[in-house]
This record gives structure tokens, sequence and C-alpha cells, in this order.
């Protein structure tokens, strides 16, 4: 175990790290929608949020990032340690399909530089989050 510098927190570097496929490392992101509230988006690291598909599949007419500023507030966790499992206030959750062309997937552990590996089945099943074709390539 080694401490990480700042620029090490790529999702692209900590896949590496962890000697996982960059898409199987999926980064919590949280949203806003103007029906439904705060919501939580899980995409694959090298892609990014598809705001008019979330719209789309949470029933809402527009979908918006929660600024930085605002993410501890929200959520409980700094940016980076993002974690669908233990927020401050559970809140939908979508996580992109291509989950499930994957045994296992690494999502934030609620500490900045630390995962948790588990299979999507089991992520959806104790976060209660539901499939959806978010992501797109940047």
């Amino acid at each position: 175990r080694r401490h990480l510098d700042e620029e090490e927190f790529s999702a692209e570097r900590v896949a590496m790290l962890l000697g996982m496929a960059p898409e199987t490392l999926f980064k919590t992101l949280i949203a806003q929608g103007d029906q439904t509230g705060y919501l939580f988006a899980l995409i694959p690291a090298g892609t990014e949020l598809d705001l008019k598909a979330l719209a789309a599949a949470s029933g809402n007419k527009r979908v918006e990032l929660v600024p930085l500023r605002d993410v501890l507030e929200v959520t409980g966790y700094p940016r980076g340690a993002v974690t669908v499992l233990a927020a401050k206030r559970a809140f939908p959750a979508f996580v992109d399909e291509t989950a499930e062309l994957w045994p296992e997937m690494a999502i934030s552990a609620g500490v900045r530089g630390v995962k948790i590996v588990l299979a999507p089945a089991d992520l959806l099943r104790v976060s209660g989050a539901r499939l959806a074709d978010i992501a797109r390539s940047p």
C-alpha cells in the first residue's frame, strides 16, 4: 500500500494500479434532475455522462451535474470519494449498462484512492441502482 499523489487519482491511473481494465472502474457522479432531485450516475472511466440519456432514464426533462463545490454537502463525500453505497442520503442511482459486461467492477469506497471491487449484480442489489445507457465516449 502506498500514498497516491493528487495527479494519480485519475480513474485510468487507479485502474492501472488495481490491475483492472479502465472500463471496469466506474466513477460515481452526483446530478440533479428537474423532477426527481438528486441522483447518482456511475459510468466507466474514460467516458462522459450523457445528461440527456440520464434525464430520460430517470424521468426528468433535464439533468445537470451538481457543482463540485456542492458535492461534499450533498453526498457527505469529497470529490473523488463519492460512493453510492453509504451516501448521506439514498438517492436514486443509475449504472451504465456496460457494467453487465464484466464479472467485476470497481467503485469508490468513500475514501479517495480506495475502491470496492464487486460483481455488478451485487452493486445493483445493494444500492437499488438501475442499469441504463448513460455513458458516451468523450
